[in-house]
C-alpha cells in the first residue's frame, strides 16, 4: 500500500449502543438490511471472507468480496475489500466507542489517490446514513 496521504476519517455518534451497531456490522441478515446489500456472506473472524451484492442506486449490483483483517468484538473491525483486476486489498477500519447508550463510529480508509478517496468517502458516507436510519428503526 502506497504511503500517499490520501485519506479520510468520518466520525458519527449513532443513538444505539455498541453491540447493536457491531451486530448491524457482522450479523449477514442485518447487514443487508441497512447496507443496500443482497446475498451478504460474513465470516467474522481474522482471515474470514466476507461477500456481498450492493445494490447501488439505479438497481445496478456490485459484487464485492475481502477477508477481515482484525476482529476486536464491539470495538474494531478491519476489512479487506478485493479490488476488481487484482492489486492489494483496500482496507476499511470500523472503529466504536461507546457514549453512554450511544456509540461513536469511526469509517477510515487510505489511498494513493484522491479520486478513489472521495469514492470511498461518498461511499461510506451513503452507508453511515443507512446504518443511523436502520438503528432509529430497530
Amino acid at each position: 500500500m502506497g504511503t500517499a496521504g490520501f485519506d479520510y476519517a468520518i466520525t458519527r455518534t449513532l443513538d444505539a449502543p455498541v453491540e447493536k451497531v457491531w451486530d448491524a456490522w457482522t450479523d449477514s441478515a442485518v447487514y443487508g438490511k441497512w447496507a443496500s446489500a443482497e446475498d451478504v456472506s460474513l465470516d467474522v473472524r481474522p482471515g474470514g471472507a466476507w461477500s456481498s451484492v450492493m445494490v447501488i442506486p439505479g438497481g445496478a449490483r456490485v459484487p464485492l468480496t475481502g477477508v477481515y483483517t482484525e476482529v476486536v468484538p464491539n470495538e474494531r473491525l478491519v476489512m479487506g475489500m478485493d479490488v476488481p483486476g487484482g492489486g492489494d486489498q483496500v482496507l476499511m477500519t470500523m472503529e466504536l466507542a461507546a457514549d453512554g447508550d450511544r456509540t461513536k463510529i469511526t469509517l477510515s480508509q487510505r489511498f494513493d489517490g484522491a479520486e478513489e478517496r472521495d469514492q470511498a468517502e461518498q461511499g461510506s458516507t451513503m452507508l453511515l446514513d443507512g446504518l443511523a436510519g436502520y438503528l432509529a428503526t430497530a
